[in-house]
């Protein structure tokens, strides 16, 4: 981290939340609190004058809510944004579209009142804020074009997909799934997030990409053209179901930090769907998720890593690449197209350091 201490913006409608997150944002030496305002008006104003390196953003502010200000900052000023959102509903939707529109990652109020968990909400926020302020979102300047959905591939229950992903992964996940044809293997999901925030992350992708999503259930079986979503604050792993697949949820007890795991789904996939399966890890903070990608490798699985430029956080897929646990590394908007080659290798170039899929 630099010397400097991060430099942030605080974004909120409630005087008493301004004081509270500026105060204990300045309890850290590594992050100095360069202003705060009540509205998006006020924060553009303050970020031309402060150039700060991170903003902390409420979902819901009068006169402009936080997402339709991400929709007008990110083409103009590319900042990292983390929100703080409400536990509610209506909150976790308004999270969500706000991920979608170049937010990278999220925290949640303790209550209504702010006057339980706020020291632990605090710490995850300053945790946050230190991984978003190395967080590359200069794509949001020049956004890329949703990549055309790769060419359709036989869809057998015996095969499945296993995708990992953190920081940046919600938007990463979306993207991915818009650029693959339904008629795929099924797809399980761990996406590092909260109890509650998955249905709702589940409800978006399902009318957003060509696939049927929804949260995963204790005994839903793993089927062509679905995905799954890990439910948040639960273990997720898979066990074999005739020819297929089916998921089992297993406890809260996290592994790596996280719940659901990254390592703990794939190492069942590994053991379980062994050369049969294809492991992506995209954009995070951390190594989840390397661990059990290399158990998948070792089984015979094809594995792609997420490439460093088009990654918010570069942390989970490097890590998964220098272990050697990644058969290749490839740009967000080709991953879809190396799952579909790994499905059918025939007519595929074979990469320099490759596993294919076995038919």
């Amino acid at each position: 981290m630099s010397a400097n201490p991060i430099r942030v913006l605080i974004v909120d409608d409630s005087a008493v939340v301004r004081a509270i997150l500026r105060d204990g944002l300045a309890a850290d030496p590594f992050i100095e609190v360069v202003g705060t305002a009540r509205d998006a008006f006020e924060a553009r104003d303050l970020i031309v004058e402060r150039s700060p390196q991170v903003l902390t953003l409420d979902v819901e502010m009068p006169r402009m809510d936080g997402v339709d200000f991400l929709r007008r900052l990110m083409p103009q000023y590319p900042i990292p944004v983390v929100m703080v959102s409400s536990h509610t509903e209506r909150g976790r939707e308004v999270t969500m579209s706000a991920l979608a529109a170049g937010a990278v990652d999220f925290v949640t109020k303790p209550n209504k009142t702010m006057n339980q968990g706020v020291e632990q909400m605090m710490m995850e926020l300053r945790t946050k804020i230190k991984i978003a302020s190395t967080a590359n979102v200069s794509h949001w300047k020049h956004r890329r074009p949703a990549p055309a959905p790769a060419a359709a591939t036989r869809a057998r229950e015996d095969r499945i997909v296993a995708v990992g992903a953190s920081t940046g992964g919600t938007d990463a996940i979306r993207e991915l799934l818009c650029s693959m044809s339904p008629n795929m293997p099924g797809i399980l999901v761990v996406q590092h997030m909260p109890a509650g925030f998955t249905a709702t992350f589940a409800a978006l992708l399902n009318t957003a990409t060509p696939f049927q999503v929804r949260e995963a259930a204790d005994g839903d079986r793993v089927t062509p053209g679905t995905v799954l979503i890990a439910p948040g604050g639960r273990q997720c792993v898979i066990e074999a179901a005739g020819e297929g697949f089916k998921v089992r949820i297993l406890g809260e007890q996290r592994v790596n930090g996280h719940a659901p795991s990254v390592d703990v789904m794939m190492r069942s996939v590994g053991r379980i769907a062994g050369k049969r399966s294809i492991g992506v890890i995209l954009t995070g903070m951390g190594t989840d998720g390397a661990q059990g990608m290399l158990e998948m490798r070792k089984a015979g699985a094809f594995t792609i890593a997420q490439d460093e430029a088009s990654s918010v956080v570069y942390g989970m897929p490097r890590e998964a690449w220098e272990i050697g646990a990644a058969c290749v590394t490839r740009p967000l908007n080709s991953v879809g197209e190396a799952i579909s080659a790994a499905l059918h290798p025939a007519g595929a170039a074979e990469p320099a350091r490759s596993n294919q899929l076995a038919e």
